[in-house]
């Protein structure tokens, strides 16, 4: 397979064929079959998650739960999706995450990638039965603001528990206790 293509198949993907690409330079997503590829992020982009993740690993540590950026986590068999941020229970070396591990999952919104974040994956982090979705929303395309949105599972669906905008802090307190200043998420 050259850089930057996909090999072409006639049948769905299997996570075997998924786990075969190895690394790629856009970020690959298995859902029921069908992959889903997106550019890599943006620095601003990596800059809010590593800080969002800054913010959570102390609360984190103190349960003895880990915080991890961009690793895979498998919801079903047959789709596997990679969350900007989760936290999670479990082993120190995994390459994928189990959904019964993950306690929080958090997307960063991007102008590629709005949409699948607010909608699908939604959707598909809720059908999992991830308690926790942590939703951040940079005013783009200066990244001088941002709007976090803790949303929680009732049922089978999220519903919004708390908003914190820039000047503003959000304060959780479960999975963990932790209170975050949103505008320290910003890298200006």
């Amino acid at each position: 397979m050259s850089e930057g293509t996909l090999p072409i198949r006639t049948e769905p993907w299997t996570e075997e064929n998924f786990f075969a690409l190895g690394e790629t330079p856009n970020k690959i997503e298995l859902v029921d079959g069908s992959l889903w590829v997106s550019p890599s992020p943006n620095g601003p982009h990596q800059d809010i998650s590593l800080q969002l993740g800054i913010a959570l690993k102390p609360a984190a540590r103190t349960l003895g739960l880990r915080v991890r950026l961009d690793l895979d986590v498998r919801l079903q068999p047959g789709t596997i999706l990679r969350p900007d941020l989760i936290v999670v229970k479990g082993p120190r070396v995994v390459s994928t995450t189990d959904v019964a591990d993950v306690l929080l999952v958090s997307e960063v919104i991007s102008p590629g990638n709005a949409t699948a974040d607010r909608l699908l994956k939604r959707q598909l982090y809720a059908a999992a039965g991830i308690k926790w979705y942590l939703l951040v929303e940079p005013d783009m395309p200066d990244y001088e603001s941002l709007t976090l949105r803790l949303l929680r599972l009732k049922g089978d669906a999220y519903v919004e528990h708390a908003v914190a905008a820039s000047g503003t802090t959000l304060t959780l307190d479960d999975p963990l206790a932790v209170t975050i200043d949103v505008d320290d998420l910003l890298d200006l």
